[in-house]
């Protein structure tokens, strides 16, 4: 698999990322080992989770693989911060109190001394946003941390971060952004290269739907059916996206390939982006994502692709004419 560099940082990653929000829930530790040899064994080397996938789960599972299953320093172990694990004054947010305790919970269950990537999961608009960065520059003085980065951040939130000076460089922000969801497109993805930072796009294959799964239905052992992530699958399927599905499924005919392969090799190849995190439930459906390493879109179907799923941009992110 190809490696890239994250950012403007030294820090070479695959250009896919094996997502385990699944890990722990619908993804037990067995499959996950299968899943993350596979991922290994394709070049993959970008292992993202967070302190909340299913309550801590996710990065105890991650945790108990290292050295059994992959050695510690073949993989990119990226977690995140902030999103609320509890009701104590300390168990969520972006305080540095919170941040700093986030972490050693997530080096205690991943069962190391550093992470390579932490990420600040959201924006705390209750918290000053040097006290924030000023628990990113301990965590990174104390060799805890090798590199920051922030995730769902707004392009004014994320400039601003970025801009202000003296503090721990962010070097990559994690968005949704698919064929479905291209609003970064606006002023998330320019503030990002304006200021060196990589992209690693969630749900690059729209929550499954761009899958082609849903086309005729709920299938039964599917997301969308299931109680926990039926609303999460719904928000996708529009009207709209539905003439996407079809351009993809069209596409994908036309190549001999999957419309996952499309999906995928249509994000991943995008201006900025570095390494869509890509999760699966089973092996199968990770083995499906990584046949689209050998995958590049012809500018025809490429161009075909952009324009039915074009976002619309106005004032002021387009120039007055």
């Amino acid at each position: 698999m190809e490696q890239r560099y994250l950012g403007r940082s030294g820090l070479r990653v695959s250009r896919m990322a094996l997502g385990t929000l699944t890990w722990g829930r619908d993804t037990d530790a067995d499959e996950a080992a299968t899943q993350l040899l596979a991922f290994t064994e394709a070049g993959g080397t970008l292992v993202d989770t967070a302190d909340v996938y299913v309550e801590g789960e996710s990065e105890r599972i991650l945790g108990g693989l290292l050295g059994e299953v992959v050695p510690r320093d073949e993989l990119v172990i990226a977690t995140k911060a902030v999103a609320r694990r509890n009701d104590g004054p300390f168990g969520g947010g972006a305080s540095r109190g919170a941040l700093l305790g986030a972490l050693e919970g997530s080096l205690r269950r991943l069962g190391v001394e550093h992470i390579d990537l932490w990420q600040l999961h959201a924006w705390d608009s209750a918290v000053p946003l040097e006290e924030t960065l000023s628990a990113l520059d301990t965590a990174v003085a104390s060799g805890k941390v090798r590199y920051a980065g922030v995730s769902n951040y707004s392009g004014w939130q994320l400039a601003t971060a970025a801009a202000l000076p003296g503090h721990t460089p962010i070097i990559s922000t994690q968005v949704e952004y698919s064929l479905l969801e291209r609003g970064v497109e606006r002023e998330v993805a320019p503030a990002a290269g304006h200021h060196g930072i990589g992209l690693l796009p969630w749900a690059p294959l729209g929550r499954g739907v761009l899958t082609g799964k849903y086309r005729n239905g709920t299938p039964p052992d599917s997301r969308g059916a299931s109680s926990h992530f039926a609303g999460y699958v719904e928000q996708h399927r529009t009207e709209r996206a539905a003439r996407i599905v079809q351009a993809v499924a069209t596409a994908a005919d036309g190549l001999g390939t999957s419309p996952l392969c499309v999906a995928l090799a249509w994000v991943r190849d995008r201006p900025g982006v570095v390494a869509p995190v890509v999760g699966a439930r089973d092996t199968g459906q990770l083995l499906g994502s990584l046949t689209a390493e050998d995958l590049t879109l012809p500018p025809a179907i490429r161009a075909a692709l952009d324009d039915v799923s074009a976002v619309e941009f106005g004032y002021p992110e387009r120039p007055m004419g």
